[in-house]
């Protein structure tokens, strides 16, 4: 796979890069986009195969049997996360933030608290808010550029009225891999405030090395109160396929979902199970083994750079392509720091207060693009701080 290629993604409804200019005023004719969460390059041949299939046989009617596709979910997980699923535990939605929607619709109601740990992916609080339920921030601790929990002090913040509690595994944005103890952690406070456990481990198969992911079925005594989250659209860079997969291990919480999934009249689309179907195969799992080798190379590349600036640090990325980059010390005001780089350097990123509380000194860059692009862009932070150094 070329990773380096540089494919022009303007004018093919790419909200990554034709909504760039309109929404941070970065101009398209040279801006670098490092917002939105997906990639810049094509997914592996197998998945456009099975599409090339599907245009091939020119007929798109209802799905059925999708034996094989669960067989494959399963295939994956028991042989790249060491996690054995039963097939009659997964349910596919829209995508993972429709799986979110979803789980609060399923097993929460109006006014009921839903636990964020922030800074975390800003779409939770945007699904929580407009289903009327009450975002809870419960702030990461920062310690050192790393993010830690601080569960005596969640603890003394709960009311009773929490009902559910999101975790992001790995954490978007801060990249962190969550050892088994801090898992643990996570596990027995949701068991001491009565609370459904939703892990949301989308990224889990872009962990860097030397890091290794630890899915939350490995924690022992959870299972009763755990719904798993996971998608091919993040690994295989195929998110407009709108597809993930929502995976139950315990049968009352399974059968409430499937309940509130019946009563909105919802089903997946094929185009997203024969992509997954593929993706989830041998020869898609030495694509991921190259892109996560690729993708360890420009975070290298970028965090030399941005590190080098003064008052600038990126925080050491575990897992995900998406660098989350602290401007605290800088002195500047949050205007100034986000002006800088969307003006001056010519670079969209997603402004960090988007992800909660915890985020005010941040950006975070997606990463996964040509390295080119990757040595374009601190070489433009660097001028934009220049007088910094």
């Amino acid at each position: 796979m070329n990773f380096d290629e540089d494919i022009d993604r303007f004018g093919t409804h790419s909200v990554k890069w034709d909504m760039m200019e309109k929404i941070y005023g970065v101009p398209a004719k040279d801006g670098i986009s490092m917002w939105v969460a997906d990639m810049d390059f094509r997914p592996p041949a197998c998945v456009q195969d099975a599409l090339q299939g599907m245009l091939d046989h020119g007929v798109y009617g209802y799905y059925g049997d999708d034996d094989a596709y669960r067989n494959a979910i399963c295939w994956w997980m028991e042989n790249r996360h060491g996690w054995k699923v039963d097939p009659a535990a997964i349910f596919t939605t829209h995508g993972l933030v429709n799986g979110t929607g979803m789980c609060i619709d399923a097993y929460t109601r109006p006014g009921d608290g839903v636990v964020l740990f922030t800074p975390v992916y800003h779409a939770f609080a945007r699904v929580i808010e407009a289903a009327g339920r009450q975002v809870v921030e419960m702030p990461l601790v920062n310690t050192a550029g790393r993010y830690e929990y601080d569960f005596d002090a969640y603890d003394a913040a709960m009311t009773g009225n929490e009902k559910l509690v999101i975790l992001c595994s790995p954490h978007n944005p801060g990249g962190r891999v969550w050892t088994k103890g801090e898992l643990q952690g996570v596990a027995d406070f949701a068991k001491r405030h009565d609370l459904i456990l939703v892990s949301d481990e989308i990224h889990h198969d872009l962990v860097m090395p030397g890091a290794a992911h630890i899915p939350m079925t490995a924690i022992d005594g959870i299972e009763d109160r755990l719904v798993m989250m996971t998608a091919t659209t993040k690994t295989f860079n195929i998110a407009g396929s709108h597809s993930g997969n929502v995976i139950i291990p315990d049968e009352t919480l399974r059968a409430a979902f499937a309940k509130r999934m019946a009563a909105l009249g919802l089903s997946p689309n094929s185009f997203g199970l024969y992509m997954a179907e593929a993706a989830y195969s041998p020869e898609g799992a030495a694509w991921v083994d190259e892109l996560v080798t690729y993708l360890d190379g420009n975070r290298r590349l970028f965090d030399d750079g941005i590190n080098a600036i003064p008052g600038l640090a990126s925080m050491p990325l575990e897992a995900t392509y998406l660098a989350w980059v602290d401007f605290a010390a800088t002195g500047m005001t949050r205007e100034e720091f986000t002006r800088r780089t969307e003006r001056d350097a010519r670079i969209a990123a997603n402004h960090g207060p988007t992800f909660g509380s915890g985020g005010d000194s941040f950006l975070r860059f997606n990463l996964a693009t040509p390295r080119a692009r990757v040595v374009e862009a601190v070489e433009r932070m660097q001028k934009a701080f220049a007088d910094l150094q």
